[in-house]
């Protein structure tokens, strides 16, 4: 049911066992600031299985970014929409040593063809916090823009627009 999508340096897949240690590391860490707070291993667990689960209950979800040159878990990256959430969003987090060699940047346009092309979507989002400097000018680079500040409860956040998204409500 989850599908397979590549690019240059990237296999997007489902999330499997092996990955829980390293992510269950970066949630036990400050890293996991901007994505819910960090947490202990059984609570990681959990927002794994709310990855996998999402593509149970919505049709698509977050894939677990693999690095081809290695074989190696790097983060994650996809599409986000729980309940409560105000717009279908691309999400993406790379483990720690994984920055700043272009690999987001480079899912989060995957996702985003993904998105307009293979599912048909019009419409696309980024919430991020004031504070995550690094996931703003990610955003920026690929193209999103600035659209509004927004609160649901226990979180506020800029909602970024992807290029090529319909804006507004």
């Amino acid at each position: 049911m989850i599908p397979v999508i590549e690019s240059e340096r990237l296999t997007l897949r489902p999330y499997k066992d092996c990955d829980f240690d390293a992510l269950a590391a970066f949630f036990a860490s400050d890293r996991a600031t901007y994505y819910g707070g960090s947490c202990d291993r059984n609570d990681a667990w959990r927002r794994m299985a709310a990855f996998v689960g999402h593509w149970f209950l919505r049709g698509y979800g977050v894939w677990a970014l693999e690095e081809k040159a290695t074989g190696e878990y790097i983060g994650h990256a996809g599409l986000w929409f729980p309940e409560g959430w105000p717009e279908r969003e691309i999400t993406w987090m790379l483990l720690a040593g994984y920055e700043g060699k272009g690999f987001a940047s480079e899912a989060a346009i995957r996702v985003r063809e993904h998105a307009f092309e293979t599912l048909g979507w019009t419409r696309l989002v980024s919430c991020i916090q004031p504070e995550n400097k690094p996931s703003i000018r990610l955003a920026e680079r690929v193209g999103a823009v600035y659209e509004r500040s927004q609160s649901i409860p226990g979180r506020s956040f800029h909602v970024y627009r992807h290029a090529g998204s319909a804006s507004g409500d």
